[in-house]
C-alpha cells in the first residue's frame, strides 16, 4: 500500500459547488425536501455550528457549511447576494419547483418552454441560493439554439 493519495477521491467530481448558508442543518432539510438530496456527512463545530456537509442531489455532490466569518465563509444575504447559479436537471421540472416553493423557494423566474430546449425556471433558495430547474424536452443543435435566439433576442441599432 502507497501513502502516496490519489489527486482526488473515486467517488467525488472533480468539480463540486461549495454553498456558505445560515443555519447549514435547515438547508440541507430543504434540499432533502426540495430536491431529494441525501446527506453524505457532516463536521460539527463546537457551538453546533456545521464546518462540513456534503449532500447528493440527483448523482451530484454539492457541499455547504454554515456561515464562518473567520474562515471566510459567508452566505448570500452577507454579500448582498450571489453570483452563481445551480442549474439541476430534473425529470419532472414542473413537479420539482413547485416541491421547492412549497419547501419555501421563491420564484425568479416562472417555468416556461425555452428556446434552447429545455422547459425551466429559476428560483431563490431559502438561504439566498438560486436554482435553475429544468427538464431537457428537445435536443436543439448549436446553429439552430443561435437562429431561435437571434429570433427572440432584443434587436440593437
Amino acid at each position: 500500500m502507497s501513502d502516496r493519495a490519489k489527486a482526488k477521491s473515486d467517488d467525488m467530481p472533480a468539480v463540486m459547488p461549495y454553498l456558505g448558508v445560515r443555519e447549514a442543518a435547515a438547508a440541507i432539510e430543504f434540499y432533502r425536501q426540495a430536491f431529494g438530496a441525501k446527506d453524505m456527512g457532516r463536521l460539527n463545530l463546537p457551538d453546533g455550528r456545521i464546518a462540513h456537509a456534503a449532500i447528493d442531489i440527483g448523482g451530484a455532490v454539492v457541499m455547504l457549511a454554515d456561515e464562518n466569518p473567520e474562515w471566510g465563509n459567508f452566505a448570500p444575504p452577507s454579500l448582498g447576494g450571489t453570483t452563481v447559479r445551480l442549474h439541476l436537471y430534473v425529470d419532472a421540472v414542473d413537479a420539482v419547483f413547485a416541491r421547492a416553493i412549497a419547501a419555501g423557494a421563491k420564484e425568479v423566474i416562472p417555468v416556461a418552454d425555452q428556446f434552447y430546449g429545455d422547459r425551466s425556471g429559476r428560483l431563490e433558495d431559502p438561504f439566498g441560493h438560486q436554482w435553475i430547474v429544468a427538464t431537457r424536452k428537445e435536443e436543439v443543435a448549436m446553429d439552430e439554439m443561435q437562429r431561435r435566439f437571434e429570433e427572440m433576442a432584443p434587436k440593437t441599432e
